[in-house]
């Protein structure tokens, strides 16, 4: 196969390398080895017929927000108003009138978490409403969230390129540099320190431990602060319709500009390739595999560290999940776990090779923003060790029921993915890490070796762009932007 460049895997990241060199004027080949384009925005009827299960993200914060995604005018967000409350417009065109549109679909509420013996936390849009039902914990949380919200873009696009390169902007440094001393913290010493209230504690734990790690790590507390402001920023929207309508609407511009895009084609090393630049959507297992590399890379990216894997499990639901406090209905994200003390004890758990009882659930209920999915679907998963096969159905959904008793009657048909399942799925989940990497500070920009550009490689026009490189794992697409930024210079 001989062409300009050639894009291998078709996740996020290698749909924008795909399209940014297409539109300088490349002649691009994009090869996927699943049947279906889109990695982790890939969508399918899991459950019943004509259910609508993500099988990947659901949840599209990062997308909004992503100077890649605004870069190509995907988002729909005006980078000109950072405090603008309608990021993602509706019906954002994706290149014209030869491809559909995607509407980016947003709950009521952002988020929720629900507690034991009090109301649920809920997380808005606006951030003083937010704030007020913290109680005596409104000032902290608008001076800190509130503030990262409060800086607005610049603030995410430092976060989102660690490594640069960053426009002149003195008043984002400064506004970085005052959110990097709280970042840096584990969140447990962050939340004690800071916020006094149960629900103070408990929502900004929920929101960290989606970084996957012992939230007693440092930068855990970046991860929640960062995913907080993006609710007031810009929204946790979902695609209408499912993930896989973005991934489709990205395939569909690629081919637009010119480029191809073949799917059910697994590369198995590089010498089956003849182009100038070849582009590489893979971790760095799936790399070693495919390439003849110098000893000394080569044993950096065996030093690379994976994650905790994730178990994940889809329902098809005859109704809403019957939440005992009734507001959580209204989110499509909700975080069980219960309190700071609990998360921490769970994720710590799992940190040390162990499947806690009572784990931390990430949920997502799509059917709070987009009725466009055959019924009530929903999704949950748990943080398990590496390569775990351990079937946590019943931990789960008992933390379901905790918070809403009667949910295994609303149950139709479930579907069940542990690690094993995933990575047989895709193979860049190794041992079901969804993060592409652990997410730890040694590789928060060590990712996947120490490099002023990790994206580029030894080999000459060989590129990585999948979440083993810098800024890690969402929907942003800039591991693909960079390593395109940097094919392009050559």
């Amino acid at each position: 196969m001989s062409t300009d460049a050639v894009v291998v895997g078709s996740g996020p990241n290698g749909l924008v390398a795909a399209i940014l060199l297409a539109q300088a004027g490349r002649e691009v080949v994009l090869l996927e080895a699943a049947d279906q384009f889109g990695g982790g925005l890939r969508s399918a009827e899991l459950t019943l017929p004509g259910r609508v299960h993500d099988m990947g993200a659901t949840v599209m914060a990062m997308a909004l927000a992503s100077p890649a995604f605004r870069e190509l005018g995907i988002s729909g967000f005006d980078p000109k108003e950072p405090g603008s409350k309608e990021p993602g417009r509706r019906g954002t065109d994706l290149s014209g009138a030869e491809v559909g549109a995607v509407e980016f679909a947003h709950p009521e509420v952002v988020a929720a978490h629900p507690l034991d013996d009090r109301p649920a936390v809920l997380v808005h849009r606006d951030a003083p409403r937010t704030a007020a039902g913290l109680g005596r914990d409104a000032a902290v949380w608008q001076a800190t969230v509130g503030a990262a919200a409060r800086a607005g873009l610049p603030l995410v696009d430092l976060m989102l390129k660690p490594l640069g390169p960053w426009e002149p902007r003195p008043r984002a440094f400064a506004q970085a540099a005052r959110f990097g001393v709280a970042a840096a913290l584990p969140v447990t010493t962050l939340a004690r320190r800071a916020f006094r209230t149960v629900e103070g504690r408990a929502v900004l734990a929920g929101m960290a431990a989606h970084s996957m790690l012992d939230l007693r790590a440092p930068i855990t507390s970046g991860y929640g602060l960062l995913l907080g402001a993006l609710a007031h920023l810009v929204g946790w929207p979902v695609v209408k319709g499912g993930s896989q309508v973005l991934a489709d609407a990205l395939v569909a511009r690629f081919r637009a500009l010119g480029g191809e895009a073949v799917s059910g084609h697994r590369v198995r090393h590089l010498r089956e390739l003849d182009a100038e630049t070849v582009v590489l959507d893979v971790t760095p297992r799936q790399f070693l595999a495919m390439a003849d590399l110098p000893a000394g890379y080569r044993r950096g990216l065996e030093r690379y560290r994976y994650g905790p894997g994730v178990f994940k499990l889809d329902w098809a639901l005859d109704g809403p999940v019957p939440w005992r406090d009734p507001a959580v209905a209204a989110a499509s994200t909700v975080h069980l776990g219960g309190t700071l003390e609990e998360i921490a004890l769970s994720e710590a758990e799992m940190a040390r090779g162990r499947h806690s009882p009572r784990p931390y659930v990430l949920l997502v209920q799509p059917y709070a923003a987009d009725d466009s999915r055959g019924g009530h679907t929903l999704w949950a998963y748990c943080h398990v060790p590496n390569g775990s096969r351990v079937d946590m159905t019943d931990a789960i959904e008992g933390q379901i029921e905790r918070f809403a008793p009667g949910f295994r009657d609303r149950v139709l048909a479930r579907h069940a993915m542990g690690p094993a399942e995933l990575e047989a799925g895709n193979p860049n989940l190794v041992g079901g890490d969804i993060g592409g990497g652990l997410a730890s500070l040694g590789q928060f920009v060590r990712r996947p070796v120490w490099s002023a550009a990790p994206w580029r490689t030894p080999l000459p026009g060989v590129f990585l762009c999948s979440s083993a490189t810098p800024p890690g794992a969402a929907v942003h697409g800039m591991g693909g932007w960079q390593a395109a930024r940097l094919a392009l210079s050559r």
